[in-house]
């Protein structure tokens, strides 16, 4: 019963991401901003969706059980969420499931984007490592979390790569470095 609330309740957080996606996405194209790496989106969503399917069908036919470290599991889960907030919130209309790319913007260096480059990505990592280790679910966490890395490592080259063109990514990103 559990697993089944925790799961429902990230599956709506997700539903809420993705209509605030869809808003924050008409306002950025309303002021001329334009999507990067739309070829391989389908497939993102596509391994999320999976993600999902995956966890809920090895934990009800393999009849997995709440792993013996729960209570720390779902602490440093709680304390991700606070994260993925974080990283929503400092973002604001930029953030997005899409690569929108709003040409001249300033990018954001607030919040956890003042500490790293991608705590998003941080966060998405950590969440699909965790929410299977949370029920025993061993082959999803090592098959998606492999598959996850995979889609990143095509995302994020991607991203920086355009936000360096079309934005102050550049800039700012020797200014961290210099910093440092």
């Amino acid at each position: 019963m559990l697993f089944f609330i925790i799961i429902f309740l990230v599956i709506a957080q997700r539903i809420i991401e993705v209509l605030i996606a869809k808003r924050n996405e008409k306002k950025m194209l309303a002021q001329g901003a334009y999507e990067v790496g739309s070829s391989h989106y389908p497939y993102m969503v596509a391994l999320h969706v999976s993600f999902f399917v995956c966890l809920i069908a090895e934990v009800v036919f393999f009849d997995q059980r709440i792993s013996p470290l729960f209570p720390l599991f779902l602490v440093i889960f709680l304390f991700v969420q606070a994260l993925r907030i974080w990283c929503l919130t400092s973002l604001g209309t930029f953030w997005n499931t899409k690569i929108m790319i709003l040409p001249g913007a300033h990018v954001v260096k607030t919040g956890p984007y003042l500490y790293i480059r991608h705590p998003n990505y941080v966060v998405v990592c950590i969440e699909i490592a965790l929410l299977p280790l949370m029920f025993q679910a061993y082959f999803t966490a090592i098959c998606f979390t492999l598959l996850n890395l995979a889609m990143l490592s095509v995302r994020i080259p991607l991203e920086e790569k355009a936000l360096m063109e079309a934005t102050d990514y550049t800039e700012e990103f020797k200014k961290k470095i210099s910093a440092s």
